[in-house]
């Protein structure tokens, strides 16, 4: 190869490197193992539905159960957990979530502005007949808006939502997105600046470019009567 191929080569790498989030090198992984069966979680704050700590096959796992959902019904102590994600904005966070309650979701208290990186979680739907969506949370912010990508068992799709003043639009739809019910899959969501990209069982399905890079808190997201399992969250911020 001669000098000038040589450095055309070189270019190209270095062009694909930038594209790509410079990740750290350890990812934090909550895994749920010091956790209590039958509890909430003290890993996620539970801020709508019923979450709790359960065990399949031996594995601490959590669950969010839509089985006894309510439209509307955010979690137990909601505005201590507000208080606890917010500090002083609280109040502006709280009355959000009592006013918009309309789909089940957990955030992580120890990572307050992901910025950047890939997030995945692996879940498994057990029952709903309305719904069996499992989602991750990003972008939330302290007035209640936030994005989430999520699967859903039943309809064998992948959707980036955006969630502002509590009503929900579509902002990427993608059908044909395999995923059986009572079995494990993997999701995951990388963010580069303003690019998502939404990966399924590590098949990349779903691209998209926002108007503005995501910063806020992250979680878990579900929908309606979605019974499901949730394990190996796993965050790698990008550096």
């Amino acid at each position: 190869m001669n000098s000038s191929n040589m450095r055309a080569v070189i270019s190209v790498i270095a062009l694909a490197a930038l594209a790509l989030p410079v990740l750290a090198a350890q990812p934090t992984k909550i895994d749920f193992s010091d956790e209590t069966v039958g509890a909430e979680p003290k890993s996620f704050v539970p801020v709508v539905g019923v979450w709790r700590i359960e065990s399949d096959a031996g594995k601490k796992v959590l669950v969010v159960d839509g089985r006894q959902w309510k439209e509307g019904q955010s979690s137990a102590g909601i505005a201590d957990k507000a208080r606890a994600l917010y500090g002083e904005r609280y109040a502006e966070f709280l009355d959000r979530v009592q006013a918009y309650a309309y789909f089940p979701y957990a955030v992580v208290p120890t990572v307050e502005n992901f910025t950047g990186g890939e997030i995945t979680v692996r879940f498994e739907g057990l029952s709903g007949r309305i719904d069996q969506g499992a989602g991750i949370l990003f972008n939330l912010k302290p007035n209640g808006d936030y994005l989430t990508i999520r699967a859903n068992c039943l309809e064998n799709n992948l959707v980036l939502w955006k969630v502002e003043k509590g009503k929900r639009s579509s902002v990427k739809w993608v059908r044909n997105t395999p995923t059986a019910t009572r079995q494990w899959h993997e999701l995951k969501v990388r963010i580069n600046g303003t690019k998502v990209e939404g990966y399924l069982d590590g098949k990349r399905y779903l691209e998209d470019t926002l108007a503005q890079p995501v910063s806020g808190r992250i979680g878990l997201w579900s929908k309606a009567d979605s019974h499901m399992y949730f394990s190996d969250y796993t965050v790698t911020a990008a550096d």
